[in-house]
Order: structure tokens, then C-alpha cells, then sequence
């Protein structure tokens, strides 16, 4: 999945006030102030884990919630005449979606696709798109993949039109955007699987939660950068339409959308990634599809019917982004001729007519004798790494004795540090890396996110998930750093990386299971790794980027000035890529923790096992106090990452 991604903002802090001399010295400050803190505190309030005085037991209330729901949800007339609506209008659209598909066949699906994608990015794209296709179909896959691409339509259609409405009404309005921002913001943190249960609460197990857990998790980037477009329209246009005497209507439809139809294209990209993403790991509250294969395989350790299951979605993530960022890339470029120009009615024509084609030679589904089953010897390659690869290996060990000995070495030492650590010791210390990068209000968030952890009473597991995602995010940092520095440094190595990040960038969170457990088995460990893979792409680019970014000519003058590339890196490129690094110190803590929860399936352990606890057990308690544990310390790591423009004066 592509990660999105939000700009630091940047100081601006006049160098002559005394509030700019306070900033350069802050970092003393606040530590000195800290450990001043945290002496008084060893005596005054002493040690020990978060006191049960201050917390509060939800279970009861919950509890009481939860069996009202359950009592009303066939005879009360909100869930009768609205949720009951709305989850009929589900699932009538995804059903007619999927008999659309399956009329058209594997033909004329196919078809689509690939005249489509030629339609809007040329024939290379539209190869691609018909090759996944046929793949999907030769894996027996099919079925499974017009389901999943059936929700998706529906959950797509809806995130747009919802995200597209918001940023529209952010966009022409400062108080609804200021509003909205923070709400984004908390969002934008929010691993996937806390939006599970609140669904499944209203919704019960099945498609219609399905698809309004993906439209919640999918509509913010839409919302953002919809808003985004509309708010950054250049402004000698904007007043040009407006000194022509045209309306407020007028401009926001010749002016505004216009200049903004590369956002929203992106934001179309976006969303139909993150869509996708929550479609498979919707899979565990009954979305079916091809999550549901993955989720059964893995819940059964097939690693081979995993795979089976995984290559589709990954296929499908792939032309879904292709196509949607070639769409966005050739606004603004000159109208090929051609193919181009010849309008979407070859493409409805040209489907319609593979779909008849392949109904008169009786094959409108795929032949069975045209599979290729790959999970047998998938399972016999991963039983012979079992055999030869997870343990036994001479001087370097397997890769189950590389898991223990990291949960040995790294994982249970940093649990155990910081459970051992005071309570309150622990919030100082959040305030303390909040303040350093950020304001008093970013500090007040991050301290007030991390107390809620201690009072919803899920201390203890918190701090279990904390220490895999420092883990996670330590081993993340020192692979991407180097590895975008190097890219960075060598146009052939950026060239190299840059198709194996595109692909990874693309793979929802779920698919990054399937080789971990192949390889590591079940556990903490092999949680962290799948969360490494998956946050390794954003922070490579990211660095990469940062440091492609740095002025030439300074480059030019420090290479004259005779410094070597050492000393340009360390003197140079580093500090003045600053920026693009806290962003992916930032993006990397965010996707790390998306995916140690979602390790809860594997052995992970912590919320994320308390989150599924609560989804297969229907247990309310559990899994929603689990949810808002994860959104809290989302929010904290987010608040104590992310550089926040620091203002002095009248309104400091």
C-alpha cells in the first residue's frame, strides 16, 4: 500500500526575540527540567506500574452496551429504518456488483481491464493488467478475486463521494477545515483493525461491516487531499475568475476542481490502496474474498493456500495503482492522439464483446483444467526451509533460532524496561520527546493519549506492543537510512530499488504475513519483522528523496571547498535533509505500528491479540478497550515524531 504521507511543518522563529533564543537552547531546558522532575518524583510518589486507583472498568458499561445492541438490533427503529437500511443497500450493491462481474465472465472482466488500462496509460499498462488477470484466474483464484474486487467497487464508490464531500466543505471553509484537520489527523494514525469492532458492533459479522470499516478507513485521504487541492488553487487564477464577475459556483467548478484534479486523482489512488488494504484484513469480521483465503490459510499455517491467495491481492493492488497514478500523471500533458482520443466506447465495446465471445464458446468462467495449483509445492518448499532454513544452520543458526534470539536479546529487554519503569517516569518521558520536536499542545496530546492508555487499564499490554514497535522502528531506521542514503548516492541503485519499492509500497499490510510465518514461524519476532518489510519502502523513498532534495549548489561549493563524501554526508546532506528524515522517523513508528498489531493474528500478542480476542469472541470489553489502546499510543508515537511549527508572539 502506498503510505500516506503528511509534510513537517517547519519553524519560523526569528532569530533576534527571546523566544528564538529559548528554542536554540530548548532541548537543554526541557532535559534539565526533566531530570529535575523526575528526582522529586522518585521521592515523592516512588515506583510501580500504573496504580489501579486510576483506572476505570469499563467492562460493565460495555458490557451493558453491547447486550442492549444485541436485544434491539431486530425490534428498535434506529436499527430498523437507518443502520437497517444502510446495510441492505450494502449488500444489494455488492451482490449487483458481482453478478456484473460474473455475467461478463473471466473474458470480458479481463477485457475491461486491459482497455482500460490502455485507455488511460498505454499498451505496456495494458499488458500488465490482462497478465494479472489471467494469473488471478490460472491460481483458481477468480471467484475469491471478483468478491474482494466486488466490495472494493462498492467501498471505493463510497470513500470517494464521503472524502470527496468533506474536503470539499474543508476546502471552501477555514472553520470546517480546522475542525476537520485534527480528526484527519487521529485517522491517519489509526491502525486498521481499531475500526473493526465498533462496526462489527452495529453491523454484526458480515459484508455490510465489511465495507463501512474500509469506507471509514479509506475516505481521510480523499477528505485531506481533496481539501488539499482546493485550498492551494493558485490565487491569480482564483482572483482572474473572480474579477470576470463569475459566482462562487462558478469558480469552484472552472477554477477550483480543475486546478485541483491532480490531487483529487491522487487522493482516488490513495484511497483505492488503503480500500483494498482494509477489504483483505476485513476478512476476519466476514468480508470474504480473497482476505478470507489468506486469513483461513493462516489461521491453518498453509503457507501454500496463503500464497495462492496473496498473489492476487498483490496483483491487484499493482494495476489498481498503475492505473490511477498514470491517470494522474498525464493531466496537464498534451492529448495523445490515437487511442486516446477514441473514447471510452471502445472500452464498453470492446468488453462486451470478449463477455459474448466467451458465453457462445461456453466458457464464460474459467476452465478448472486451466488452473495451476501452487500450494503443494509451495507447502514442500517451505517444509524443506523447515527442514534446512529454520534451524540447524551451521555458525549462523536457522531463522527460528534468529526470531528467539531477537525476542531473547532485544524484545523482552525493552518489555521489561519499560514495565519496569514508573508510570509516571514514562509519561515525563513522553513530554519530554514531545516537547523536544514539537509545541506545549503536541506535548499536552502525547501525554494525555499515553495517561488514557493507564486508565482504560491495558497498561501493561500497551507497553508489550510499545516495546515491538521500538523494536520495529529501530531496525526499520537503520535499514532505511542506509539503504536511502546509498540509493541517493548511486543512480543505479535508486533505479534497482525503484520498481521492489514500488511493489512492496503497493502489498496491503496482510500480505506481509504469509513469508514471515513461512520462514520465522509464530511469535513477537516474526510480528516485528513483517512490520519491517512493510515500513522499510516508505522510508527508503522518503530518505531518498530528502537527500536528492539538498541545494546542488551547496553540494557544489562544500565539493570546492575540498570536503570529501563523508564529510559532505555527514556535514551537509544530513542536516539539511533534517526534514525528510523526522518524516520518516514519523511514517515509519505509523506503519510499524499498523502491522505489530495486525501481528496479534501470528503470535504477536499484546492489543493486537486482544483486539482479535474481541473480534472472534464477540467479547465488546476486550476488543474496544484494546481498539482505543491502539488509537491512543497511534496518536502518542505520532505526537512525539512528527516536527510542529513552533509560533512566538501574541498568539504562542
Amino acid at each position: 500500500m502506498t503510505a500516506t504521507v503528511t509534510t513537517p511543518r517547519t519553524t519560523g522563529l526569528d532569530a533576534s526575540t527571546p523566544a528564538s533564543s529559548f528554542a536554540r537552547h530548548r532541548t537543554g531546558v526541557v532535559l534539565v527540567g526533566a531530570l529535575a522532575l523526575l528526582t522529586l518524583g522518585a521521592f515523592l510518589i516512588g515506583g510501580g506500574t500504573w496504580p489501579e486507583s486510576l483506572t476505570v472498568d469499563l467492562t460493565g458499561p460495555l458490557g451493558d452496551v453491547s447486550d442492549w445492541i444485541i436485544d434491539n438490533r431486530d425490534t428498535h427503529p434506529l436499527f430498523l429504518y437507518f443502520f437497517g437500511h444502510i446495510s441492505n443497500a450494502v449488500v444489494l450493491s455488492v451482490r449487483g456488483v458481482y453478478l456484473v462481474l460474473l455475467a461478463a465472465g473471466w473474458a470480458g472482466v479481463t477485457a475491461a481491464a486491459g482497455l482500460i488500462a490502455w485507455r488511460v496509460a498505454g499498451v505496456r499498462l495494458a499488458l500488465t493488467a490482462v497478465a494479472a488477470f489471467i494469473l488471478c484466474a490460472l491460481l483458481g483464484m477468480w471467484v475469491p478475486t471478483m468478491q474482494t474486487l466486488a466490495l472494493m467497487a462498492v467501498a471505493v464508490l463510497a470513500s470517494v463521494i464521503l472524502g470527496a464531500v468533506l474536503g470539499l466543505a474543508a476546502g471552501l471553509s477555514d472553520r470546517v477545515f480546522r475542525s476537520l484537520r485534527p480528526v484527519l489527523d487521529t485517522m491517519q494514525v489509526m491502525p486498521a483493525f481499531a475500526y473493526l469492532l465498533p462496526v462489527v458492533l452495529v453491523f454484526g459479522i458480515g459484508v455490510p461491516a465489511a465495507v463501512l470499516a474500509t469506507v471509514v478507513y479509506a475516505a481521510p485521504p480523499m477528505a485531506r487531499l481533496t481539501a488539499l487541492g482546493l485550498r492551494d488553487a493558485d490565487a491569480g487564477v482564483m482572483e482572474a475568475a473572480a474579477s470576470l464577475g463569475a459566482t462562487g459556483r462558478q469558480r469552484l467548478l472552472t477554477a477550483r476542481l480543475p486546478l485541483a484534479r491532480k490531487e483529487l486523482l491522487l487522493g482516488l489512488n490513495q484511497t483505492i490502496m488503503m480500500a483494498l488494504s482494509m477489504a483483505v484484513i476485513a476478512s476476519v469480521i466476514g468480508a470474504g474474498g480473497l482476505g478470507d483465503r489468506v486469513y483461513q490459510a493462516l489461521a491453518s499455517v498453509d503457507v501454500g493456500a496463503a500464497l495462492a491467495a496473496g498473489i492476487p491481492i498483490v496483483l491487484l493492488a499493482v494495476v489498481l495503482d498503475r492505473v490511477t497514478a498514470a491517470a494522474g500523471n498525464r493531466i496537464g500533458t498534451a492529448p495523445q492522439a490515437g487511442p486516446a482520443r477514441s473514447g471510452w466506447a471502445v472500452v464498453v465495446a470492446g468488453s462486451v464483446v470478449a463477455a459474448v465471445v466467451a458465453r457462445l464458446a461456453a466458457k464464460p468462467t474459467w476452465p478448472d483444467a486451466w488452473t495451476v495449483g501452487i500450494a503443494e509445492p509451495v507447502n514442500e518448499a517451505v517444509g524443506w526451509m523447515t527442514d534446512h532454513l529454520y534451524s540447524g544452520v551451521p555458525v549462523i543458526g536457522g531463522t527460528a533460532d534468529w526470531a528467539a534470539h531477537f525476542t531473547t536479546w532485544i524484545l523482552d529487554p525493552v518489555r521489561d524496561g519499560l514495565q519496569w519503569l514508573p508510570w509516571w517516569a514514562l509519561l515525563l518521558l513522553v513530554a519530554v520527546l514531545a516537547m523536544v520536536i514539537g509545541t506545549w499542545r503536541t506535548t499536552l496530546t502525547a501525554v494525555l493519549a499515553m495517561a488514557a492508555i493507564g486508565v482504560l487499564g491495558v497498561w501493561d499490554p500497551a507497553l508489550n506492543t510499545l516495546s515491538q514497535v521500538l523494536a520495529g522502528v529501530t531496525v526499520t531506521l537503520v535499514i532505511g537510512f542506509a539503504v536511502g542514503i546509498a540509493a541517493s548516492r548511486s543512480e543505479r541503485v535508486e533505479r534497482l530499488l525503484r520498481p521492489v519499492l514500488d511493489v512492496f509500497q503497493t502489498m496491503p499490510q496482510f500480505v506481509y504475513l504469509i513469508p514471515v510465518v513461512a520462514l520465522f514461524g509464530v511469535g513477537r519476532a516474526p510480528a516485528v519483522v513483517a512490520a519491517v518489510i512493510y515500513a522499510l519502502p516508505a522510508v527508503v523513498r522518503i530518505t531518498t528523496q530528502g537527500m536528492n532534495g539538498v541545494d546542488p549548489v551547496v553540494m557544489e561549493s562544500s565539493r570546492s571547498l575540498g570536503a570529501t563524501g563523508m564529510q559532505q554526508l555527514r556535514k551537509v546532506q544530513l542536516p539539511l535533509a533534517r526534514p525528510a528524515l523526522l518524516l520518516a522517523v514519523n511514517q515509519g513508528v505509523v506503519l510499524v505500528l499498523a502491522v505489530v498489531v495486525i501481528g496479534g493474528l501470528v503470535g504477536g500478542g499484546a492489543l493486537g491479540y486482544d483486539v482479535v480476542f474481541g473480534l472472534a469472541q464477540g467479547d465488546l470489553a476486550t476488543g474496544l478497550v484494546a481498539g482505543a489502546a491502539i488509537v491512543c499510543l497511534g496518536l502518542m508515537l505520532d505526537r512525539v515524531t512528527q516536527p510542529t511549527q513552533r509560533r512566538t508572539g501574541k498568539g504562542a
